[in-house]
């Protein structure tokens, strides 16, 4: 029986044709990450117990990290240090860092807000996995060990939010564009209701 199948035949005869079927596409890959999810509370539990926890952390630092490099090296942020080794920062630990060059308004907030593109690695492999018929397997039990700490790790850090706020004329200049596009072409917000 297909996973579309059984989400619809579980529905009242009168619901069945109400819900899409992207509906049910999205209960199957919520139900896929049920496991990552609990095992990533398990991993936040563990971690703050002891720091020699953050070992299974690491998959998730490293995809935070890469995130910000990727993103920085794309928009000429200019990153000149990497590193994923957990080192003490007063009471708190400091799991990894990225350094920049050329941070500067234009390119402060996509690259400090980039840990937020991890949480499409996990939503990209439920979707995958949830394809067609599935079930449970060994190589979705190692999955789910690689897609734990990402869910940790997709939230930017209080440093990665207080260097994102050098964008701030970003917001300024989006919103002046849209009032004068409002002011000078109405015809173009015909169909938006604010």
């Amino acid at each position: 029986m297909s996973v579309l199948h059984a989400c619809t035949s579980m529905l009242p005869p009168m619901l069945s044709p109400l819900l899409p079927a992207w509906g049910c596409d999205m209960a199957a890959m919520g139900l896929y990450l049920v496991p990552s999810l609990a095992l990533a509370f398990l991993i936040w539990i563990v971690t703050a117990a002891h720091p020699w926890f953050f070992i299974f952390s690491a998959a998730g630092t490293l995809c935070h990290e890469l995130a910000h490099f990727s993103v920085g090296l794309l928009l000429g942020a200019k990153p000149v240090g990497f590193s994923i080794m957990p080192r003490r920062r007063g009471r708190t630990w400091e799991l990894g860092s990225v350094t920049f060059a050329n941070l500067r308004w234009y390119n402060a907030a996509p690259a400090a807000l980039a840990p937020f593109l991890v949480l499409l690695l996990p939503l990209a492999a439920a979707w995958w996995r949830t394809r067609g018929d599935w079930r449970f397997g060994p190589a979705d039990l190692a999955l789910t060990l690689l897609l734990a700490p990402q869910f940790l790790s997709f939230w930017p850090s209080p440093v990665d939010w207080k260097l994102a706020r050098r964008s701030w004329p970003w917001l300024l200049i989006v919103l002046t564009t849209i009032a004068i596009l409002y002011w000078f072409q109405p015809s173009l917000f015909r169909y938006v209701n604010f």
